[in-house]
């Protein structure tokens, strides 16, 4: 009986809102007097701004969290500490939508009881600067996208937050609820009970909860589990979708970008899924890509097919990459955009897949993904190019605070 009470009270804790801040711009932070301000002096700053602005060499001035200028060397501000590292080159933190390292390798968030549990979160078991975020910190990947487990359609809602390695969760997280996980395919068909184990079945189960958070969105019924899927529907939130292969990937567009049009990011579109570049183009649906990048199984011709290169030339708006962490550690965050440019794609649209565009398809890039005035100041420092792995991360500030220094902490990894 007591085991059930707590079960229940675990359940009304992760549907009940909560107080969190918005994704809003930070500017607001900006003033003379609001905390410490340093000035970035290096060889090369990577903007990955709407211009594509490089600065050679370059400076950056933040203050109170946030970048106040961007641009050629200018005279130090007094009171600034100056960082001054003429051979690195600077970029902006990194974005990695697609994550399961927020618990510290304490196992994925699946609740195998129902086919969908939209009433769930991950941020509960969120344990800020555990060691597997303190190697993404050193890696420069900055900003993460927390998610439960793939083991059934719908595993609940996702934690946004900074891999900031001394903190607590209230300066570590931007959002406790920012956006809805789904898996439409695969894991589920090898898992999840009852409709799940089909694909048709999968599409029943998941029009079936659409349409209830609709009627409620729309006042004609009440249901609490389902008042964070009605922010899905409204366009309030967006949705992460799970699915991979040419059949699985049209599917979920046609459901979650057509019949829903939700700000939906259909993540994977592995396998051989890349072969259905121009339907998702034609759809208008983003794309996180990883984090396998290549298909040499499926394909049937005998080659290594370059997937990221063939989303990006087919025209999928906003194309990103993931690790899927810790399937692929983060560490390799950055390998997934450099051996993608080996294969073929262009290399700074690759940048841009690690950066801006996974900020702007989830919509928080008033606040993170580039370098400019009124941004977070998440800025890391390389030896050399961010997409050569002969380069080394040398410094990270997140936030305008240095979480990270090679020569003070060593290597992480």
């Amino acid at each position: 009986m007591r085991l059930l009470r707590l079960q229940l009270l675990l359940v009304v804790a992760c549907a009940a809102p909560t107080t969190e801040r918005a994704l809003a711009p930070s500017s607001h932070l900006q003033g003379p007097s609001a905390g410490p301000g340093r000035a970035v002096l290096v060889q090369k700053v990577l903007t990955m701004d709407g211009e594509d602005r490089i600065f050679v060499p370059g400076m950056i001035l933040t203050r109170a969290g946030v970048i106040e200028y961007v641009g050629s060397p200018v005279e130090v501000p007094a009171g600034y500490e100056l960082i001054e590292r003429p051979d690195a080159w600077a970029h902006p933190g990194m974005v990695d939508l697609h994550t399961h390292i927020h618990a510290g390798g304490w196992g994925d968030i699946n609740d195998m009881v129902q086919a969908v549990n939209p009433e769930l979160r991950s941020s509960p078991v969120l344990v800020p600067g555990n060691r597997m975020l303190s190697v993404a910190c050193a890696s420069g990947v900055t900003t993460l996208f927390g998610i439960p487990g793939s083991g059934t359609n719908i595993g609940g809602f996702g934690v946004l937050y900074k891999s900031k390695l001394r903190t607590d969760y209230n300066s570590a997280v931007l959002a406790g609820t920012a956006g809805m996980k789904v898996a439409q395919d695969s894991n589920p068909q090898r898992r999840s009970g009852d409709f799940g184990l089909t694909r048709a079945g999968m599409g029943w189960v998941l029009s079936d909860v659409n349409d209830r958070a609709v009627a409620a969105l729309k006042g004609e019924r009440f249901d609490l589990p389902l008042e964070n899927l009605k922010r899905i529907h409204s366009g309030e939130l967006p949705v992460l979708i799970h699915t991979a292969g040419s059949d699985g990937v049209v599917n979920t567009a046609r459901m979650w970008r057509v019949t829903y049009d939700t700000r939906s990011i259909l993540s994977h579109g592995s396998w051989d899924g890349y072969k259905a570049a121009p339907a998702l183009a034609e759809m208008g649906i983003p794309v996180n890509h990883g984090p396998r990048t290549t298909d040499v199984y499926t394909s049937r011709n005998g080659r290594w097919n370059a997937s990221s290169a063939a989303f990006v030339d087919a025209g999928v708006p906003l194309f990103s990459l993931n690790t899927d962490s810790p399937v692929i550690p983060q560490e390799e965050f950055f390998v997934q955009g450099a051996m993608s440019a080996r294969w073929g794609a262009d290399g700074y649209a690759m940048l841009r897949a690690l950066t801006i565009h996974p900020a702007q398809a989830f919509g928080i890039e008033a606040r993170v993904g580039s370098l400019e005035p009124g941004k977070d100041a998440d800025i890391v420092l390389r030896t050399g190019d961010p997409l050569d792995p002969r380069s080394a991360v040398d410094l990270v500030l997140i936030d305008g605070s240095i979480e990270y220094d090679r020569e003070r902490d060593g290597q992480w990894f």
